[in-house]
Order: C-alpha cells, then structure tokens, then sequence
C-alpha cells in the first residue's frame, strides 16, 4: 500500500508546527494532526526567552508558529490520533474516523498537568482548584491563593497572579524554589508574594468551593490555611501513549529517548518537544527539535 503522506506529524503545539513549516520547505508532503492547536504554550503569558521578540504571550506566538507553518502546502487535520502501527515500509496513523498511512512520523504530543492527587482536588476542580494562571486568574481579584510549585513556572505563575490577587502563597515541599535569577529576584522585590517552604498540601477543604488548605506543617501556628484559590504547577506528564503503544523507547519518566537528530529506537519515527527526554523543557528548544525531526524525517526519505 502507496503511503498517502510523507510525515504525519501528531501535536498542534510550536514544535508540531516548527517541524511542519520545515517539512513544508522540504517539499514533503505533510499532515499535521493536532488536537488541540498551541500546546500548553497557550498558558503561558509573558515570553522574553524567544530570540528576536522581547516580550510576547504564548497565544501569540503558537498563533505565529502555526501561521507561519500553514504558508506551506501542509494538511491539518483537528484531532486525536488514537493509533501507531507499523505498516509495510512505513506507518499508519488512526484517529477516531480516519486512517492515514505515512513513511515517517514526528511526534510532538507534548504534555499533561501533573495533579498533587489529594483529598478534595477532583472534588474543588474549577472551583478553587485550577491549573492555569492565565486562564482563571482573573477570577480571583483581590482574593488571597497559592501556588503550588517550586520551578521557574510556578515562579511565574505567582507573578501573573499577582495581578489580580491581594496575596499570593508560594506552597513547595523542598527548602528554596528553583526560579530563574530574573524570577527571583521579581518575587523578592513583590510584597505580596510569601513563600512557604518545606510544606506540602494534604487534602483541599470547603463547601461548594474551596475555603482552606491542610498542610502537613504549622504555619504560624496553624496546620489549615485559609485561601480562595490554589493553582498547582508541579510540573507536566509526558504524552508519550502513541509511542510506548509502537514500541518506542521510553525513559524512566514515560520521555520519548532520542539522540541529537531528534530520531527515536524505530526507523522512520522521530519526536520533539515536552514528550522527549530533554531536561530544558522551553518552547525554543522544542521548536528546534521540530525542525531538526523535519530535517532527519526527510534525509530518512532520501535514503
């Protein structure tokens, strides 16, 4: 059976379509299916690590990256791959009504939320527990919430929210929150921003909505801390399903494994971005992943 593409490339997000703008040049034919477009990307607010461009919001630039991608002759299609199968000399890509198959695939599924998995968290989901600042933070004005978290995201995180919120708590299990010095120094120069550390959250408490939060640490004396809303960013689960299901090779994390040429354990199958087992998880670096997968996907063609 004749491939009907060149490369699919699975996931809407920048290095899903940074890899689809290169196969573009590269006169590939090329499908992207993505479900949903931009990636976690789109929560993100403020961007100065993208060269060229001071300062963006990740709407934005998804919104860029795709366009950009879309000016070469590339399919789209919206929607879930729920399949990898090997096939004759290449691939077959099922979603839930159609069936393409492909001499090479990029993966670019990205990642999920990791949950803190407590009492109380599925129960107050949406309503005082959330997952990202940009998108209901705006419900919180002049309310006091925290952030759960310890990396340069969260770190962000707190700042965004401060915007709206009168207090922002900074909730991590470990001694000092991991920011990047720019981070830092910004939650040290904000007087209503106060870190907690060494102290987790055990269970959410409320009624119809969240009003308080257990800790497994006094806090000024008090195991229960009063809040109207908590957002927790402790970091992402690999979307690395397709993969692991086409006998990919995975890390210890569910990452996809691959080498500088963004190629993974089976021919003709290569990754980029979140899913993959790069430790700088940043949209620059995901974008050049795309592109260098594109690259490999069409010198994997020409041999």
């Amino acid at each position: 059976m004749a491939s009907e593409y060149d490369t699919v490339i699975i996931g809407g997000g920048v290095s899903g379509f940074s890899a689809a703008m290169y196969a573009g040049r590269l006169k590939l034919k090329t499908l992207v299916i993505a479900e949903v477009k931009g990636g976690t990307l789109i929560t993100t607010n403020d961007i100065r690590n993208w060269p060229g461009i001071k300062v963006t919001d990740g709407i934005s630039l998804a919104k860029q990256v795709e366009e950009h991608a879309m000016e070469y002759d590339i399919d789209l299609r919206q929607d879930k791959a729920v399949s990898l199968e090997a096939a004759n000399s290449g691939y077959v890509v099922k979603t839930a009504k159609e069936s393409f198959s492909t001499k090479t695939v990029i993966l670019a599924t990205g990642t999920k939320v990791r949950k803190l998995k407590v009492p109380g968290e599925e129960e107050f989901s949406g309503k005082g527990v959330h997952y990202c600042a940009l998108c209901d933070g705006f419900f919180y004005k002049d309310k006091v919430i925290a952030v759960v978290g310890g990396s340069d995201s969260a770190a962000k995180e707190a700042i965004l929210l401060t915007q709206w919120a009168k207090k922002v708590y900074i909730i991590y299990r470990k001694e000092k929150i991991r920011a990047e010095p720019f981070n830092l120094e910004a939650i040290e120069k904000n007087d209503n921003i106060e870190v907690i550390n060494n102290t987790n959250i055990t269970e959410f408490l409320g009624g119809d909505n969240l009003t308080s939060v257990k800790l497994d640490k006094p806090y000024q004396g008090k195991d229960e801390l009063p809040l109207d809303g908590v957002f927790v960013e402790i970091g992402h689960i690999p979307l690395s399903e397709l993969g692991k299901q086409a006998g990919l090779k995975l890390n210890e994390k569910g990452e996809i494994v691959i080498n500088r040429n963004a190629e993974t354990s089976l021919p003709g199958i290569f990754a980029a971005g979140d899913v993959v087992d790069d430790k700088f998880k940043q949209a620059i670096v995901g974008s050049a992943e795309g592109v260098i997968a594109a690259y490999s996907a069409y010198e994997y063609l020409r041999k």
